[in-house]
């Protein structure tokens, strides 16, 4: 007794050492069991209905053999259908006198269905409890020497009654070892040969179990505990036995369900960053080469550039990261790349200024001042025209850049400087004034557009700021400005462009401050010209700007 004791307590221990793998979703079961039986009845009972023989002097060695079939019916609930047979044996002790009265032996050959109920599903070992109902076939092969006060039914079919508890434990992937204790109680008083007059038990018997089964999957099986079935993983191509088949520390299941990502694939994007740290360290689109669309992919963007992946714009100045970098050379981390007061997304979008150089127009005055302090031109040396750079009138002279006659004297500040008058002091401006005959025209000699254009060329600003400066010192003066052309082309061609160009004029000298309604033009195309057009220095006298006093 002792040694068979031993051997279930080290067959324990070793199923417990080689468990590997879980129970979720097995399926199926198929397996023998060997069972240790102690028969109850009126002769064995020790200590549990009543008789308090704990000397096993009625034990006799009985064995039953199992085969069986399970089904799992949920997480929780699995049926088992068992076909037994074995024998069942004891002495016919008598404890008032001590003495045994030869023993009893019985085949029996049970058919039961089990009702197993796992309350937890353990990830290397499975506790279980069950109970069931079935029939057993038994024949006595042996009575006890004592005659039965009752004639018992030597053989026959008897209903039973199994229950009990146990645990399975895996062996390898396929076979799990079983260990269990119960019993069975029968619906019959003639097991062991004898009826006494005092019955009041069923016949029965624990037993002591052990088995190994074979367990198929079914499709919903999750062997590694992923979160993907097994028909899950066959069709995506992962290893059923791996929860995180690329390696890249995020489960096959998440990555297929909460992710959207390759489970096949550390790097489901080909960014050069595994899906992990995009997930949880940098937080970018796993499955999105460049998150913030920026045309930078992540990886670029978080090594090399440093960028923010998450964001166009990383530093919030108005112009992207891929425009910042491969367009206009700025630091993209930077709002101010020349640090001149003016954001990168400004100097480009609404100032025109050169964001990599602080002084774009090279007049010694960053574009920052000049826009905020000065609220000059940072595009152009000298905002007013007045032939003095910016720089000159704000430091040394302390005149207005922005007006072309700061102290309005009638003399432009730049030839104030030239005749050494002050450009503050309006008293030393007195000049005596040109004379303007009205109605005799005046070339504007120097101004020149761009071929067939009306486009007014930059060398031109001179001779317009003279017409300024005579409009200005003439404020009843009216005037017709008036276009020309040579001969070269349709009349009607050419009659179009001199009124165009006309217009140019008037333009310029209207956003300098003269009035609209002092200026009329006209287009006389090549109606008028001043030389024959028979050489290309004479057809240039003849494309000309005419200034003529109306009034």
């Amino acid at each position: 007794m002792k040694n068979i004791c031993f051997a279930f307590i080290l067959m324990f221990f070793v199923a417990t050492n080689f468990a590997q793998d879980n129970f979720k979703h097995w399926g199926h079961k198929i397996g023998i069991r060997s069972n240790l039986l102690f028969p109850q009845n009126e002769f064995t009972n020790f200590g549990i209905f009543g008789n308090d023989d704990l000397s096993f002097k009625w034990f006799k060695f009985s064995h039953m053999f199992q085969a069986f079939y399970g089904y799992e019916i949920s997480k929780t609930n699995e049926l088992h259908i068992n076909i037994g047979h074995g024998f069942y044996a004891g002495r016919a002790y008598d404890k008032k006198r001590d003495v045994v009265n030869g023993s009893f032996e019985s085949t029996i050959t049970p058919i039961d269905l089990r009702l197993r109920i796992v309350p937890t599903n353990k990830p290397n070992w499975n506790p279980y409890f069950y109970i069931g109902i079935g029939m057993m076939y038994y024949e006595v092969t042996k009575s006890p020497d004592i005659p039965s006060p009752v004639k018992p039914k030597l053989k026959g079919w008897t209903g039973i009654y199994p229950f009990g508890v146990g645990a399975e434990f895996i062996l390898s992937e396929k076979f799990v070892y079983d260990i269990s204790f119960g019993g069975a109680l029968s619906s019959s008083l003639d097991l062991d040969g004898y009826w006494g007059e005092n019955n009041f038990l069923w016949d029965g018997y624990f037993n002591l179990s052990i088995g190994v089964s074979w367990r198929g999957e079914t499709c919903q099986s999750d062997r590694d505990n992923d979160g993907l079935t097994k028909c899950e993983e066959q069709e995506l191509g992962t290893d059923i036995k791996n929860p995180d088949s690329d390696s890249d520390r995020i489960s096959d299941g998440d990555e297929v369900k909460i992710y959207k990502t390759n489970p096949l694939n550390p790097d489901s994007d080909n960014d050069g960053l595994n899906d992990y740290d995009e997930i949880f360290v940098y937080k970018t689109n796993p499955i999105s080469i460049d998150t913030d669309i920026d045309q930078i992919d992540d990886r670029t963007e978080i090594f090399i550039y440093k960028t923010d992946p998450l964001h166009s714009d990383s530093d919030s100045d108005g112009i992207s990261d891929y425009e910042e970098i491969f367009v206009h050379k700025t630091n993209p981390n930077n709002k101010d790349t020349d640090d001149d007061g003016l954001s990168d997304g400004d100097e480009v979008l609404v100032y025109k200024t050169d964001p990599l150089v602080r002084d774009t127009d090279g007049d010694k005055l960053i574009d920052g001042d000049e826009v905020f302090l000065f609220k000059t031109d940072p595009t152009l040396v000298d905002s007013d025209g007045d032939t003095l750079p910016d720089y000159d009138e704000v430091i040394i002279y302390k005149s207005d850049p922005n007006k072309l006659d700061t102290d309005e004297g009638g003399i432009d500040d730049g030839t104030e400087i030239a005749n050494d008058t002050n450009p503050l002091n309006p008293k030393d401006d007195m000049k005596k004034k040109e004379v303007i005959e009205i109605g005799v025209p005046i070339i504007l000699e120097g101004i020149t557009f761009d071929k067939n254009k009306a486009t007014i060329k930059p060398e031109s600003e001179a001779a317009l700021w003279n017409a300024y400066t005579t409009l200005k010192n003439y404020p009843e003066m009216t005037v017709e400005i008036s276009g020309h052309t040579d001969n070269v082309g349709s009349r009607k061609t050419n009659v179009e462009l001199s009124i165009r160009r006309a217009n140019a004029v008037k333009d310029w000298l209207v956003k300098r401050g003269i009035e609209p309604e002092r200026i009329q033009t006209k287009g006389y195309g090549p109606d008028r010209p001043v030389a024959p057009n028979n050489s290309e220095e004479n057809k240039r006298k003849n494309r000309r700007i005419e200034f003529l006093r109306l009034q």
